[in-house]
């Protein structure tokens, strides 16, 4: 089958590979239809997440139709039309018990991130995301195996709704949603979302479904910008004309600042010169601008919900700020499969309509270009849906 590897910082390439084989009882083998380039796995294509190997198989958003089921799989069968969460979860753990599925004991036979670990166990496997979560081959290819397919895939039964209109389901919307949720907002709320790349874009949808008021968006990118103002109805905010959003945030709140922020940059946002060569002499995991742009907006007693990827030492994180603020933190993996089937009821009902941020659409023979296209901002490339039949 063809699929698309990595092969070092900046290069991926389109290569013929053994298909995928049942490995175990409760395996599918997935015939892709539709998959997404992801802004994480820009840090991929960057070369800035460790645990990469030449050959590895990219991508963590994607959908298809059921080839092939092992002899315990109940929950779908040959022929189905299934989303499938890029968190691989088992179901039956102490934390899938709890609908804490990232947080999945059994399913990551490697470390994961965690730098002060001790012993406690791994957090969930990932589809495509490098050999700290647990080296599967993802989904950015004809045929991809799905571990544990009777707790990840939702089946899509409704033949109305196109690929396109939940793909999202995989990763984006629900990782969205829950970062709105953990921001503790709704019916005449206000928030800043910093970051308005696909997650930042599902935020604020998610968001407006939930009743928020205000919505402040934070980039550098005015298309981005001018897309979220049309969209979603966001206040925007460009960093590169603003020199400190926080500060214009507070001023339009009556000096309080908003309900709570939502941190959708994640490691790589952009910070001083100073910052930057820190964090690339891995001194620092991150510059920490936008975390510190999120704890200064949000009013005393608010919420800064972060689902933008850490890992390691955050530069010069104001704790203080945050403790003398009584500031709450939520933030992690997302718990796909808790999320999926009321985000397809949304979808279903017209609620939502995640597919808008698409901007490209390309064969899955020329996803390279599409990561130049999304790393570059190319063409105002806000999304890239690739095909693979």
């Amino acid at each position: 089958m063809k699929a698309l590897t990595w092969a070092g910082a900046y290069d991926v390439r389109m290569e013929t590979v053994p298909d995928p084989v049942l490995m175990a009882p409760t395996d599918i083998i997935l015939r892709v239809t539709a998959t997404a380039i992801c802004g994480s796995d820009l840090h991929l294509y960057r070369g800035k997440v460790p645990g990469m190997k030449e050959g590895d198989i990219l991508g963590h958003e994607f959908m298809g139709i059921v080839e092939d089921a092992g002899d315990a799989v109940t929950a779908v069968r040959r022929g189905d039309r299934v989303v499938v969460p890029f968190t691989i979860s088992c179901g039956d753990c102490f934390f899938c018990g709890r609908g804490l599925y990232a947080a999945c004991e059994t399913t990551n036979p490697d470390r994961g991130a965690i730098l002060n670990k001790k012993e406690v166990r791994s957090g969930a496997g990932m589809f495509g995301y490098t050999h700290l979560y647990g080296g599967y081959p993802g989904g950015q290819a004809e045929y991809v195996r799905v571990p544990q397919a009777n707790v990840g895939p939702l089946r899509i039964s409704d033949s109305a709704l196109t690929d396109e209109q939940v793909l999202f389901l995989s990763d984006i919307l629900p990782t969205g949603y829950q970062a709105v949720l953990n921001a503790a907002v709704g019916e005449g709320s206000s928030l800043a979302i910093f970051g308005a790349g696909p997650v930042g874009m599902m935020a604020a949808a998610c968001a407006r479904l939930l009743g928020v008021e205000r919505i402040f968006m934070v980039d550098h990118h005015q298309y981005r910008l001018d897309f979220a103002r049309e969209a979603y109805g966001a206040e925007t905010i460009n960093f590169d004309d603003v020199e400190d959003p926080a500060e214009h945030i507070i001023a339009t709140t009556q000096n309080r600042g908003v309900d709570a922020s939502i941190e959708a940059v994640g490691f790589e946002a952009k910070g001083s010169k100073l910052e930057t060569l820190m964090t690339n002499l891995k001194l620092e995991g991150a510059s920490g601008q936008a975390l510190r742009q999120a704890i200064a907006a949000t009013r005393r007693g608010g919420t800064v919900s972060v689902p933008g990827v850490y890992a390691g030492f955050i530069h010069a994180f104001l704790f203080g700020d945050a403790f003398d603020k009584g500031l709450s933190f939520r933030m992690g993996q997302t718990h796909v499969q808790q999320h999926m089937p009321a985000l397809l009821e949304h979808i279903g009902r017209g609620d939502l309509h995640p597919e808008i941020i698409i901007s490209h659409r390309l064969p899955l023979l020329e996803a390279a270009r599409g990561y130049e296209l999304f790393e570059e901002k190319l063409e105002e490339c806000r999304k890239v849906v690739l095909t693979p039949h």
